[in-house]
C-alpha cells in the first residue's frame, strides 16, 4: 500500500508543482506533515543534497523520499509518480500545440502560469531561508527576537553572497563546496 501512496503523493506533486524543483517544496512540506515520512528540517536537508547532486531537484527528492520510506521499490514508485504528469502533459501539448499555438486562450493560460510559478518558488525560497537562518524553536516573543537568529548561518550566507558578487566568474559548484566545507568545520568544531 505504501508504494501506491508514494506514487499518488508524488503524482499530485508532479501535476501541480509548475515551475521546477523549488516549486515542489510547498507540496513536500504538506506531504511530510500528513504522511510523517519526513520533517520540515529533513526537507531542508533533502534540498541541500538535491541542489548539490546532478539532476532535477524534484526528481532527486522523490527518489530520496521513496527510498527512505520504502526502499528501492519505493524510490521507483515515487520517481514514476512525479514524472508521469509531465509525460502526460507533454504528449497532450505536443498533439494539440499545432492546432492551438496562436490561440489567445493558450497564450493567456501561459501568461497566468508565470506568476503562479513565481509565487510557488518565492514561497519555497522563503521557507528554505527561514529554516536555514532562523531557529524558530527558540522563539519566545518579539522582546527576544535576536535569540532566534542563527548568526553562523547568517554570516555564512552573507559571505557566500559577497563572494558571488566579487568572484562572478567562479562556477556555482565552488560556492556549494565551500559552504559544505565550512558547515562541516562548524559541525566538527562544535560551533
Amino acid at each position: 500500500m505504501i508504494y501506491l501512496l508514494l506514487f499518488w503523493e508524488f503524482f499530485k506533486t508532479g501535476l501541480f508543482a509548475v515551475g521546477g524543483g523549488l516549486a515542489t517544496l510547498p507540496f513536500l512540506y504538506s506531504m511530510g506533515e500528513h504522511t510523517g515520512w519526513f520533517t520540515a528540517s529533513q526537507v531542508a536537508d533533502m534540498l541541500a543534497v538535491s541542489e548539490s547532486t546532478p539532476g532535477p531537484i524534484g526528481i532527486n527528492m522523490a527518489v530520496y523520499t521513496g527510498y527512505t520510506s520504502a526502499g528501492v521499490l519505493g524510490s521507483v514508485c515515487a520517481l514514476i509518480g512525479i514524472i508521469t504528469p509531465s509525460v502526460i502533459v507533454i504528449v497532450l501539448i505536443a498533439a494539440a500545440l499545432k492546432a492551438f499555438r496562436d490561440s489567445k486562450y493558450v497564450q493567456g493560460a501561459f501568461y497566468g502560469i508565470r506568476p503562479a510559478s513565481t509565487g510557488l518558488i518565492t514561497a519555497a525560497g522563503l521557507s528554505v531561508a527561514m529554516g536555514a537562518l532562523l531557529r524558530t524553536e527558540a522563539w519566545t516573543g518579539w522582546s527576544r527576537f535576536w535569540t532566534v537568529l542563527d548568526w553562523k548561518a547568517l554570516a555564512l550566507a552573507a559571505a557566500v553572497f559577497a563572494g558571488t558578487r566579487l568572484f562572478k566568474k567562479l562556477h556555482p559548484a565552488v560556492f556549494i563546496l565551500l559552504g559544505a566545507a565550512v558547515g562541516a568545520l562548524f559541525h566538527f568544531a562544535g560551533a
